[in-house]
């Protein structure tokens, strides 16, 4: 099932003789939950909802694969891009997501349910959704883990 979720709208204005002419940004972040596959897009546009539905659509198409482990990571994972790290750290059971807004959208649209994240430096939506996208293409399965390490699959869990 594919989820949508709106992390950020922004008013942007270029100003020309006559004035100025306003438009709008939006980010989103488009997620399978089964599938675990997770896609974002940042698009344009002269109104919020044609910014939005065009986001959407761009989300979808750049869906990729992210590799989860129950409800949570399997490892502790940190991403840098510009200015902004991230630190995903997996957590037990009922612990919930303990994040930032901009990182609890991607972490519902994934439903992953229990992880502690935090980010460092720029606190941009746009460096945050990136990094935190980009430290969870760095998680390898477990299947990748174990041939590697010549182990049984149970024996990288624990």
């Amino acid at each position: 099932m594919i989820k949508e979720k709106l992390v950020f709208v922004n008013r942007v204005s270029k100003t020309i003789k006559g004035g100025r002419i306003f438009g709008f940004t939006a980010l989103t972040v488009v997620g399978d939950d089964i599938n675990n596959k997770i896609g974002f897009a940042y698009e344009k546009a002269k109104e919020v909802p044609l910014a939005i539905s065009k986001s959407f659509e761009k989300a979808k198409k750049r869906m990729e694969k992210v590799e989860l482990y129950n409800n949570t990571i399997p490892c502790y994972v940190t991403a840098v891009h510009i200015s902004s790290k991230v630190v995903l750290i997996p957590s037990f059971n009922n612990t919930g997501i303990i994040s930032s807004n901009t990182m609890k959208s991607i972490f519902y649209v994934l439903g992953i349910e229990n992880i502690i994240s935090k980010s460092y430096g720029s606190s941009n939506p746009i460096n945050i959704v990136i990094a935190t996208i980009k430290a969870l293409k760095k998680i390898k399965s477990l299947r990748y883990i174990s041939k590697k390490r010549n182990l049984n699959i149970k024996k990288v869990i624990f």
